[in-house]
């Protein structure tokens, strides 16, 4: 036991850190410098139900504090994945939530069935809010269609159910409290932001699609506002991810009250990110002589 022991719904972590889906992947041949068994969770790229390519180059824009992508969502599939990709996981301790994107409830409904059917996949994130599919309109902006989503997986599972949510709709605080209510075990807060970068001097847009999605230090405080709302006013697990860097960073989503964390960017610029924030909040527990990370989640409170 190491005081960092956390639960989201009915899934225990031996800590509160994972990565956010799509920026880490795990290769045997190529293992990354460290051991992901000390990861809380481990959470693969969306998976489609069919295959698809993903965006035009260029995919990639570095902004101030910010990375703007406009990745897409390439996958192989279903069939592929479950064939070529997740026996990688094989071995692990850390469970694994396997990040599903759909586009349609019945989509949902297939790939959450499906996965749920393996053993090795812990659970399932409902990626609701990608927004940089610019041809398709994702579940997390319209209530009707999130709610039958998210019904529509719960209804072939008994594994947990992540719903993964955008900040660009009206109210955040209503669209979680629809995924509390359609059957989602926690929400994901927050995707990234629609984003568009140019080149002033070439008088190009750089991104070829035109547009991606925002992340880093720059969603930081948006984020960080998301977790607080939603924690204070729906009674559901919150995992908080957007620009977390630092193990500060962590322990502002925890105490706004997230019961764990994703990291993405940070960890293309430095690889060990994740275990730098885990091997902190150690620290932190020790400096402050606290048992548990669980007297931090939502201490936080208004001066």
């Amino acid at each position: 036991m190491t005081g960092l022991e956390v639960t989201v719904g009915s899934l225990a972590l031996r800590n509160p850190v994972m990565p956010a889906s799509g920026t880490f992947e795990y290769h045997p041949d190529s293992p990354p410098p460290f051991d992901v068994n000390h990861l809380g969770a481990i959470v693969p790229k969306s998976l489609t139900l069919y295959p698809q390519l993903g965006n035009r180059p260029s995919r990639l824009a570095e902004t101030p504090s910010g990375l703007i992508n406009s990745i897409g969502i390439p996958s192989l599939g279903l069939e592929r994945f479950l064939a070529e990709v997740l026996p990688r996981y094989e071995g692990l301790t850390a469970p694994v939530m396997v990040s599903v994107a759909g586009y349609s409830p019945q989509e949902y409904l297939t790939l959450t069935e499906k996965l749920s059917a393996v053993s090795l996949v812990a659970g399932i994130e409902l990626n609701l809010s990608c927004p940089n599919l610019d041809q398709h309109r994702m579940p997390a902006q319209d209530v009707g269609l999130l709610r039958e989503s998210v019904k529509s997986a719960r209804s072939v599972t008994d594994k947990p159910l992540w719903a993964k949510l955008s900040l660009e709709v009206t109210s955040i605080v209503e669209m979680a409290q629809a995924c509390l209510e359609s059957g989602a075990d926690a929400v994901t807060l927050i995707n990234t932001f629609r984003a568009m970068a140019i080149d002033s001097q070439q008088r190009r847009v750089i991104l070829g699609n035109g547009t991606g999605g925002l992340s880093g230090p720059a969603i930081r405080p948006m984020a960080l506002a998301a977790v607080w709302d939603v924690s204070h006013a729906v009674d559901i697990p919150v995992i908080g991810v957007g620009g977390i860097t630092t193990v500060d960073d962590a322990l502002m989503f925890l105490l706004a009250g997230a019961s764990a964390i994703q990291i993405g960017t940070a960890s293309f610029r430095q690889p060990l990110t994740m275990v730098r924030v885990i091997e902190g909040l150690t620290g932190h527990l020790a400096k402050l002589g606290v048992a548990s990370i669980a007297e931090i989640i939502g201490a936080g409170h208004l001066s």
